[in-house]
């Protein structure tokens, strides 16, 4: 059974940049389409960034593009979400997610809080 695990939410000031890890264990995720949400407070889950398992393929929310990079390391089972230029509007819980069974995201990690002060 796979596992996904995040880390590299903290603290950060407007303008700074984050580096989200979301680690599968269990079993290779290669073949997986994976992504990033959020959810902010009082609000409800958005979607981020995605990644295609296939081809590489990323697609970002127009809140995001241009400042977020979606990757991801086969040989690490891990997915990365680079985030530069931190807006207090980005503040909220991560998660990382993998589509396990198409076409939704089926697989949940627990969240890493990123907070943007200014």
């Amino acid at each position: 059974q796979v596992q996904l695990v995040e880390s590299g939410g903290g603290l950060v000031q407007v303008g700074g940049s984050l580096r989200l890890s979301c680690v599968a264990s269990g079993r290779t995720y290669s073949n997986y389409n994976m992504g990033w949400f959020r959810q902010a407070p009082g609000k409800e889950r958005e979607f981020v960034a995605a990644i295609s398992g296939s081809d590489g393929s990323t697609y970002y929310a127009n809140s995001g593009k241009g400042r977020f990079t979606i990757s991801s390391d086969n040989a690490k089972n891990t997915a990365y979400l680079q985030m530069n230029s931190l807006k207090p509007e980005d503040t909220a819980i991560y998660y990382c997610a993998a589509m396990i069974s198409p076409p939704d995201f089926d697989l949940w990690g627990q969240g890493t809080q990123v907070t943007v002060s200014s």
